[in-house]
């Protein structure tokens, strides 16, 4: 009887094949990073007049929040017209739809757990209302934050040159100037910019998230 010869099995035969859930698994947040975040969301609206310091203010609270494991979004007025709001003027009309489109994107994110900081002016307390209340039917956190610059200092501050604009005829329509700001009665907080530095501002405004356990 003739013995058959067997080939033996290669290297490639001996090594199991990858499994595409663990080659991916890396893409997915795994339990440990995970509890370095902090997921209890929140919608905090800094409204005020233009240079009021609402931007700055923002991050300055966002990159303490971010060192601190939150998740955070700062939703900047100028992008919001550029990307989603593009189209729409300034007329009483249109800004009330930019905001109610800004408040949703805001209540969304903060639906899902991140802490979502605008600092927009919203001029009209009506469009700030319907934000309010619109998360208030989701049950999702919201704050009103008045940014209460006056508009002597904005103006002398003029970070994107719109009071210079103004005053030389080629702006019409600046909010608290020649088109109404309606001042917020009952924020969840009232900063005085021009009497403290941003680092102040912004530890005011952490200090109300923490009193509310958010932060």
């Amino acid at each position: 009887m003739t013995a058959t010869a067997t080939t033996p099995p290669t290297r490639a035969s001996l090594t199991p094949p990858t499994s595409s859930a663990a080659s991916t698994a890396s893409a997915f947040p795994t339990s440990t990073n995970r509890e370095n975040h902090v997921t209890t969301g929140a919608t905090v609206w800094l409204t005020g007049l233009p240079s009021a310091g609402k931007t700055t203010i923002a991050r300055e609270l966002a990159d303490r929040l971010r060192a601190e494991g939150h998740l955070v979004e700062v939703l900047d007025g100028d992008e919001i017209r550029e990307f989603i709001s593009a189209g729409l003027g300034f007329s009483r009309e249109d800004r009330h739809v930019n905001v109610q489109r800004i408040g949703f994107l805001a209540e969304l994110l903060a639906r899902n757990g991140v802490k979502a900081l605008v600092p927009v002016i919203a001029p009209y307390a009506d469009s700030r209302d319907a934000v309010r209340e619109r998360h208030q039917k989701s049950a999702t956190a919201y704050l009103e934050v008045h940014v209460a610059t006056p508009v002597e200092v904005c103006s002398v501050r003029d970070v994107k040159g719109l009071y210079a604009k103004q005053a030389a005829g080629e702006l019409t329509g600046l909010t608290g100037v020649d088109d109404p700001y309606e001042t917020p009665e009952s924020p969840d907080l009232r900063i005085e910019s021009q009497d403290q530095t941003v680092q102040e501002s912004a530890a005011s405004l952490y200090a109300l998230l923490s009193e509310r356990g958010l932060a």
